[in-house]
């Protein structure tokens, strides 16, 4: 059942007390455990908290929400076992997974059932399947890549390009991306590095850059392995511009790199500096309550619940099929439903669009150099 009563304890209890307080069950399938953990939980962080603060609130249509969590050990298979418990368990929407590879096997499982399932996933191939349950809480590589290569090209001069990428469904996505818009705009790739999930050890991928004439570095890592990648450049005396897509330049990859980030640049979709007071606030309660800082999985897995909110309080019920109609085309402004931080619209994929930025790292902090409109 999508909904679950709370019991009465007593039949006569029953019949003379106002009736119980029911719950409406969202789960999130995330990386708690695994070589994804230091993405999965701090996402499960921000949709604890968007999920506390709306119960605070009165719930979804006068109903508490029943969070429930489910490991995926960054594990693809299991991912899929647990999306398919917690439908069995009653879920009415799902959130969750954050690594991509997860996503597109765990997907079917919520299609098949018509689940509708938020995903922090990035990989363009999430949203190119044709199913119509899945829906992003920040949008694909495809569409922030465009802008980096901008940066490069116009704002370096840069020609000659190093490649670093995961080889998994995330790293293979933006990868094609990024290779297939450095073609349009004539940048010559001189290095194509790829590396595994869970990676330690970078010393000859960091020296196959450093003799490959390459004028910047294009990373495509996931946290740990991103910040593994450049503390390893940092003991190589790599001094090339290091560039990537929000990961590389993520509240997490700065706190396990340390100063080895300094300098390190790129594009992203969602950042607790962003100068948007919405998001600043929240990344401002993030931290209070969980003591460290929010990253962009954070907001993502916050701004997840709250769509959760608004668009089951737009149909006027809890219903699967009408959530996902609705989602497809529908745009959100933050000042009419604050919980979404950005005003953002969804296409009729589940691919999202909203403002972004352009960051450096400087001493230990995110800091946006430009924003840039929605595409």
């Amino acid at each position: 059942m999508i909904r679950r009563l709370a019991a009465t304890t007593l039949t006569c209890m029953a019949l003379t007390a106002p009736a119980a307080m029911a719950d409406v069950v969202l789960a999130d399938v995330a990386e708690l455990s695994g070589a994804g953990a230091a993405a999965g939980a701090v996402w499960h962080d921000g949709v604890k908290m968007a999920v506390e603060e709306i119960n605070a609130s009165g719930g979804i249509l006068g109903e508490m929400i029943d969070l429930k969590e489910y490991d995926s050990q960054t594990d693809p298979q299991n991912s899929r076992a647990m999306v398919q418990k917690a439908i069995d368990e009653g879920a009415y929407v799902l959130l969750g997974t954050v690594y991509s590879s997860s996503t597109v096997v765990n997907m079917l499982v919520a299609q098949q059932n018509g689940v509708p399932q938020l995903t922090g996933s990035e990989s363009p191939t999430i949203t190119a399947k044709g199913n119509p349950y899945i829906f992003r809480t920040a949008f694909g590589a495809q569409k922030g890549l465009p802008k980096l290569v901008s940066y490069l090209k116009d704002g370096l001069g840069a020609e000659k390009i190093a490649v670093v990428w995961a080889n998994t469904e995330f790293g293979k996505g933006g990868y094609d991306a990024f290779m297939s818009i450095a073609d349009e705009q004539g940048l010559e790739i001189v290095a194509d590095v790829s590396t595994e999930q869970g990676q330690v050890d970078f010393a000859a991928d960091v020296t196959k850059v450093k003799g490959s004439g390459a004028d910047a570095v294009f990373v495509y890592l996931t946290e740990e392995e991103s910040a593994r990648f450049l503390i390893e450049a940092e003991k190589q005396g790599l001094e090339l511009p290091l560039g990537g897509d929000t990961v590389l330049v993520s509240q997490k990859v700065i706190d396990l790199a340390g100063g080895a980030a300094d300098g390190a640049f790129g594009h992203v979709g969602l950042s607790a500096e962003a100068p948007v007071p919405a998001i600043q606030e929240m990344a401002a309660r993030f931290q209070e309550i969980y003591g460290y800082s929010a990253d962009h999985n954070a907001i993502k897995g916050y701004i997840g619940v709250y769509v959760v909110k608004y668009v089951t309080e737009q149909i006027g019920e809890f219903d699967r099929e009408k959530f996902a109609e609705t989602l497809h085309g529908l745009c959100l402004s933050a000042a009419d439903y604050p919980g979404v931080l950005m005003d953002v619209c969804w296409d009729e994929t589940g691919e999202m669009s909203r403002e972004s930025f352009l960051v450096e790292v400087v001493d230990g902090s995110q800091e946006i150099t430009e924003s840039l409109p929605a595409n």
